[in-house]
């Protein structure tokens, strides 16, 4: 993380205009209410039940009006009894109504978490390369969280506001057509203002929820790089920096709060100043001697005031769904990323490979930096459980090397083969079950040491467990504190030593048992008396394992079996280390005598 400088929060994507593919986008989505189809159907169903009765209130409140002139007391009874029983049913359709959106809607949103981060764990290290992960984890939370109030509210009540408006402007037209179309002058405008605002509001929402997922990727950074920033001081810049950013969060809201303002009262004005109209027309049929009775024109104006409702309700409505589509892209745009192909040919689940490696013409690039060759033309070969050492300055590719090993990435060229096989022929699981790797910095999980260890196979006995500790020199420390293996490690496992967690990391490996095995600087950032617990613990690991050490400490390879110097990115010496050290003016041999001085 940069501390000095310009620093940039922003990652560089393409501005898209949002169009009709949002809204395809968002129907997408409707897929995985298909395993919730039929309780869906059943709150449809009380929805528009509930909507049926709310329609027949007005009408009934007419009857009721008209009754008082010219109805008997039992009819008058009758009437009200039929307005209670309408109340009941309605009260009862509202609550099975939410009920099974509920149900619909926390089902459904639990497979789409579910689906996102299986989708989202299964992709390329491409594409965490050029990802944050405060921005990702906002995808899953934020994102969701605003489509699971529209699955649970909004929908429900545009469908409702719809049924409404339709039904309503049905039954106006029956009482007097003369004062439906009276109404409807009004709607065109209102429709076109409509498209125009909620297009706006739309783009502006989305944009928020990006600068959202911005501030929170640098809650995570700065949480994550806590000890570098007050190692820094710089406790300063990174509040300067968020609060940059959430302001930019606020001009973005706010200006999205003010258009939306301006659309729900323009539609207030226009709905309520109808009614106004809507009445005086009314009074002056029912004056001029129309048809009309005055329980018509209370029928007609409590109509008007329910379509006049659900038409503003609408407003408001609509924009929720305009930042649900917004959400749904963001969440797309993970779900249409492509996944690791895992190949179709021979696998390596069930059987183990004999570990032999071979590096043919390798050339590689990252993605992100394709100008910038990291790997040319790279060969060399490891036997079966020959222990080989990559060695060379910072920067020369050998981190690469383990890289593809692993295939995080593809070579651009050349070949590599496990077995006299391409590595592209195996099933990825597979390939990676066979390999382990115990890097420099140790990432340890924020559960239990127990939970760390049997991480490298999980479902492991306690026996396995607790061997796989002994032989990585772990069990001492771990007996030392009162919890044993079921001490909690911290977050990152910033409650214990480097050495402790690199023990932990290679009991973890231990535990997987793997064919081959890649040790990346294992130990260059430990004291001396840790260095020799883990280097103890490693050559252990290494027995009978075909082994390929990426070492900055020369010291710690002298009985390699092979040492394969790599420099920007070429093979430039091999050999033994008596061999190197034989070599006037080479590379390994005045790395050598570099380290020896500096010790010196």
């Amino acid at each position: 993380m940069a501390q000095h400088g310009k620093v940039s929060t922003e990652r560089e994507t393409p501005k898209k205009k949002i169009t009709g593919q949002g809204l395809k986008r968002m129907i997408r989505l409707f897929r995985f209410i298909k395993p919730q189809r039929t309780v869906f159907a059943i709150g449809l169903f009380f929805l528009l039940l509930s909507s049926v009765t709310t329609l027949i209130f007005p009408m009934l409140m007419g009857d009721l009006l008209d009754s008082a002139n010219n109805g008997t007391i039992e009819k008058i009874n009758r009437t009200g009894f039929i307005l209670l029983g309408i109340f009941v049913a309605n009260a009862i359709f509202s609550y099975f109504r939410i009920y099974t959106f509920a149900i619909v809607t926390q089902k459904t949103l639990a497979l789409l978490r579910q689906t996102t981060y299986n989708h989202l764990i299964r992709l390329p290290m491409v594409f965490f390369s050029s990802r944050r992960v405060g921005e990702l984890n906002s995808r899953i939370s934020a994102d969701i969280a605003l489509l699971q109030e529209t699955f649970t509210t909004t929908l429900a009540q545009f469908i409702r506001q719809v049924i409404t408006i339709v039904g309503g402007i049905t039954l106006l037209a029956v009482i007097s057509y003369k004062l439906t179309l009276f109404m409807l002058a009004i709607v065109p405008v209102v429709a076109i203002v409509a498209r125009v605002f909620g297009t706006f509001i739309r783009r502006l929402s989305k944009k928020t929820q990006d600068k959202v997922a911005e501030s929170n990727t640098i809650v995570d950074e700065t949480l994550q790089a806590i000890t570098n920033v007050k190692a820094f001081a710089n406790e300063a810049f990174e509040i300067f920096r968020y609060k940059k950013k959430t302001d930019e969060v606020i001009d973005i809201a706010l200006k999205g709060a003010k258009w939306r303002g301006l659309f729900v009262s323009f539609i207030f004005l226009a709905m309520f100043g109808s009614i106004a109209g809507v009445v005086w027309y009314g009074v002056y049929l029912v004056n001029q001697g129309d048809s009309m009775t005055s329980g018509d024109l209370f029928k007609f104006i409590l109509y008007t005031v329910f379509i006049a409702g659900s038409i503003s309700g609408m407003a408001d409505l609509y924009s929720q769904i305009q930042k649900a589509i917004g959400a749904t892209e963001n969440l797309m745009d993970i779900l249409e990323e492509d996944t690791e192909h895992f190949g179709k040919g021979n696998t390596m689940e069930t059987e183990r490979c004999s570990g032999q490696v071979e590096l043919d013409e390798v050339s590689f690039t990252y993605p992100t930096r394709k100008d910038v060759p990291v790997l040319k033309k790279i060969s060399f070969s490891v036997k079966q459980g020959e222990q080989v050492a990559l060695v060379g300055p910072s920067g020369a590719g050998k981190s690469t090397i383990t890289s593809l090993l692993f295939r995080f990435y593809d070579p651009l060229e050349g070949e590599i083969r496990i077995d006299g096989k391409n590595i592209r022929e195996y099933d990825l699981t597979g390939l990676r079950n066979n390999m382990a790797i115990v890097p420099q910095e140790v990432l340890l999980f924020g559960g239990s040491i127990r939970e760390n260890i049997e991480y490298g196979k999980p479902g492991a006995h306690e026996d396995e467990i607790m061997e796989a500790a002994r032989k990585a020199n772990a069990l001492e420390f771990i007996h030392n504190f009162p919890e044993g293996l079921e001490t909690l490690v911290g977050e990152r496992g910033v409650q214990l030593s480097g050495g402790q967690r690199q023990r932990i990391a290679i009991a973890r490996a231990i535990l997987k048992d793997p064919a081959i095995l890649i040790l990346d600087e294992a130990t260059s950032s430990l004291d001396s008396e840790s260095e020799r617990l883990v280097q103890d613990a490693l050559q252990i690991l290494m027995e009978g394992r075909t082994s390929i050490v990426i070492a900055h400490r020369l010291s710690t390879i002298h009985n390699a079996d092979k040492i394969i110097v790599i420099d920007k990115g070429e093979v430039k010496e091999s050999g033994t280390h008596e061999e190197l050290l034989a070599l006037e003016g080479g590379i390994y041999r005045n790395l050598s005598a570099l380290q020896i001085e500096v010790m010196g």
